[in-house]
């Protein structure tokens, strides 16, 4: 397991994050998806975030990524939702024929965390702690 680490920590953060076009038009194409991945990129070391996997349907992109304890995941997406909104539809203006106002993304949002263990197995293992032959202490 490849740990991440600072001065005072040892962690692992994955995320899997799930952004929604507004109103699920299809506007993602493969140029669009490489597009908004760069502003990802190019955002998310500010906060810490490194991508892990970027992939697209029409109406959604899924990113997996890694963050630190001190990365404030809520101001990054709406940080990137922001930039990546402005700069898309600038640089692809047939997109307002799909969408319009300021909109792109939907306002909500799916972050779910990962892990290396399922959490039954935690649970297991937590319960387990202070236990001395058959005890607990």
């Amino acid at each position: 397991m490849n740990l991440d680490n600072n001065a005072h920590s040892v962690f692992l953060l994955n995320y899997h994050l799930v952004l929604v076009i507004k109103y699920r038009r299809k506007v993602f194409d493969d140029n669009i998806s490489s597009r908004a991945k760069e502003i990802f990129e190019y955002i998310s070391p500010k906060y810490n975030i490194t991508l892990q996997e970027w992939n697209h349907d029409e109406d959604h992109v899924h990113i997996l990524f890694r963050a630190h304890p001190k990365s404030e995941i809520s101001k990054f997406i709406n940080a990137y939702k922001s930039a990546s909104s402005r700069l898309i539809k600038k640089e692809f203006p047939s997109i307002r024929k799909k969408l319009w106002k300021e909109y792109f993304w939907s306002q909500s949002f799916c972050l779910l965390t990962t892990g290396g263990a399922p959490i039954d197995i935690l649970k297991k293992y937590i319960e387990s702690q202070g236990i001395k032959k058959g005890k607990k202490s």
